[in-house]
């Protein structure tokens, strides 16, 4: 008994300890199986496909944003992310037609990693379902609320996907809105300039 009190009270201090000093809490809102049956729900079936990206086009894609595959801004955890060339895509399959393709990627948010998923369709590339998996935030869940990211459904590389223009930033969390803004961009880009130009000129066979 005098352990399970000591141990009480060694868990209310450590709580009470975070919330003083101001370390954030990861927040698992989705695992991969979750968050691959949430954006596909209409799916017989989801394969993958990873590919390493060629110098070309990693150069194309960071050349769509801004010199960088990862969004470093002033303020977010930056170096807790590294850039990574691997991607996998996760293509959607119903009656035997590939219906989406989805990416997870992770993003510097202000106190952590914000880890997204992104659906888009085949062609024309368009966000149509997204979610947020995982991330480190210490004012509730702001953009992962439907009211945020449904802003990017419908979006393509033809549209600004920047906040003051076509997206509404969530109050207090600047950082994070804009974070996803890039996230949602560079899958875009990862799709139109590495993925589909594989599968068109086929170098690329998608599984069955």
């Amino acid at each position: 008994m005098k352990m399970k009190k000591t141990a009480a009270i060694i868990t209310v201090f450590f709580v009470f300890f975070l919330g003083l000093t101001g370390i954030s809490q990861a927040v698992v809102l989705l695992t991969k199986e979750q968050a691959l049956k949430q954006v596909f729900p209409d799916v017989d079936q989801v394969t993958t496909e990873t590919i390493t990206l060629t110098s070309a086009e990693a150069a194309k894609i960071k050349g769509r944003l801004g010199g960088q595959l990862v969004h470093f801004q002033a303020g977010s955890e930056s170096g807790k992310i590294g850039e990574t060339l691997n991607f996998t895509f996760y293509i959607g399959v119903k009656n035997n037609k590939q219906v989406g393709v989805a990416v997870i990627d992770a993003q510097p948010g202000k106190w952590g990693p914000v880890d997204f998923i992104i659906r888009l369709t085949p062609t024309p590339a368009k966000v149509q379902n997204m979610a947020v998996m995982a991330y480190q935030e210490k004012r509730g869940r702001p953009i992962a609320r439907n009211n945020f990211l449904d802003q990017f459904t419908g979006k393509g590389s033809s549209d600004p996907i920047a906040l003051r223009k076509d997206i509404r930033a969530i109050s207090g969390a600047t950082i994070s809105s804009e974070c996803t803004c890039f996230a949602v961009k560079k899958v875009i880009a990862l799709y139109e300039e590495a993925f589909l130009p594989r599968l068109q000129s086929g170098s690329l066979t998608l599984k069955k």
